[in-house]
């Protein structure tokens, strides 16, 4: 692995990140999410997660983040969460339903992530599952629903 490449990689990210086309931000943060274990893509992501000038940026980043089904990409979707006003929390929880509605198994060890989480020493890492854990419950009834017809099949 060359890691002046990747850090390259996510230092043009940053900047296409940063232009002022929502289309650029959208690509960049669902691109950077990809890198999201560097510490140099972090602060772009929790940017762009909490983009001002388009929520279609948000749900792009953060869904990328979550298909990572990783620690790194819940901690930085639930640190944005964490100081989220509504409509970015609402795009977030969005992304979380899409991400996490389809296997049952990847729900749990969100949930498993999450618990883990909410003991962190980073205050913001710390709240941030719990948006995340309310979005999963407002959501359970659908996936008892799926689940439920997915039996009858």
């Amino acid at each position: 692995m060359d890691s002046d490449l990747r850090r390259a990689v996510v230092v043009t990210l940053g900047e296409l990140g940063r232009s002022d086309d929502w289309r650029d931000r959208a690509d960049a943060g669902h691109s950077l999410a990809g890198f999201a274990e560097m510490q140099e893509a972090v602060e772009p992501l929790l940017g762009l997660v909490l983009d001002s000038g388009d929520t279609f940026v948000t749900r792009r980043t953060a869904e990328g983040l979550l298909r990572r089904k990783d620690r790194v990409g819940l901690t930085i979707v639930a640190s944005a969460l964490a100081v989220a006003n509504d409509n970015h929390a609402d795009w977030i929880h969005t992304a979380i339903v899409d991400v996490f509605s389809i296997f049952s198994d990847d729900l749990d060890e969100a949930l498993r992530l999450c618990e883990e989480m909410s003991g962190d020493t980073d205050d913001r890492v710390a709240r941030g599952p719990v948006g995340c854990t309310r979005a999963w419950q407002i959501s359970i009834p659908f996936f008892a629903l799926i689940a439920g017809v997915r039996s009858l099949l």
